[in-house]
């Protein structure tokens, strides 16, 4: 008896060597290994609802017996409601027909409800207007006043904000104005005073009488020059005589 359980464990240790594979899906007769499995698929299974009912936000409710009587359930709800909300389900559905039209007349209603609410609307924004006021009672009309006069003070505040706040750029855009202009004039009076004080070095204008001398002695002759002189050899006043 002996040799059995032997190659048992030599087919359980290769079946672990080469890794986990493809299993026949029967009845484990062994008691240990099915209870074995029956904790870990049971675990997986319930880690697989929960996941769906979060990611997908589904309502899910699980219910689990082992083969020794025991209960195990989930439900991210409670699975009584969850149960009745299966029943009312079937029900309708047997009623109704199929789920398209229950869907297409779910649709119907939202639509319809989306319809009212735009009206609304309209009608709100006309009276805003001034327009169709007729039909309006008189807690309607005082409801109407007090919410243009809300509306019109939040305009006026944030006009005076828009205001003050142009008036505080302006003041800062004088007051850069100002600082440029006298930098300004500070540079205009620092180059008139370094002007004045070249027009006032000594010797300024005679060194420019001197040069323009100059240039006259080498480009003319001296009007000197051109004078007759009286430093000439006397001649014999004699006349001379025609032949």
């Amino acid at each position: 008896m002996a040799f059995p359980e032997d190659d048992s464990r030599d087919v359980d240790d290769n079946k672990r060597r080469l890794g986990r594979g493809k299993i026949e899906i029967k009845r484990i007769e062994n008691t240990t290994n099915r209870q074995v499995t029956f904790c870990k698929r049971r675990n997986g299974l319930l880690k697989k609802a929960y996941e769906l009912s979060v990611l997908c936000d589904a309502e899910v409710a699980l219910i689990v017996f082992s083969s020794r009587g025991r209960l195990y359930e989930y439900s991210n709800n409670s699975v009584k409601s969850t149960i009745d909300r299966y029943k009312k389900a079937c029900a309708d559905t047997s009623n109704t027909g199929s789920v398209s039209e229950a869907n297409a007349q779910f649709y119907q209603q939202e639509a319809a409800k989306l319809r009212g609410q735009i009206a609304n609307l309209q009608n709100s924004n006309r009276n805003m207007l001034g327009e169709s006021l007729s039909a309006l009672t008189m807690k309607e009309l005082k409801n109407l006043e007090n919410k243009l006069e809300k509306g019109i003070s939040r305009v006026r505040s944030k006009k005076n904000e828009l205001l003050f706040s142009e008036i505080e750029y302006m003041q800062r855009r004088e007051i850069d104005l100002q600082n440029n202009n006298q930098l300004l004039r500070t540079k205009i009076a620092e180059n008139e005073r370094s002007l004045q004080g070249m027009n006032l070095m000594p010797g300024g204008s005679s060194y420019e009488i001197v040069q323009s001398q100059s240039y006259d002695s080498r480009n003319y002759f001296q009007v000197n020059a051109l004078q007759p002189t009286n430093h000439y050899s006397r001649q014999d006043p004699m006349a001379l005589q025609l032949v």
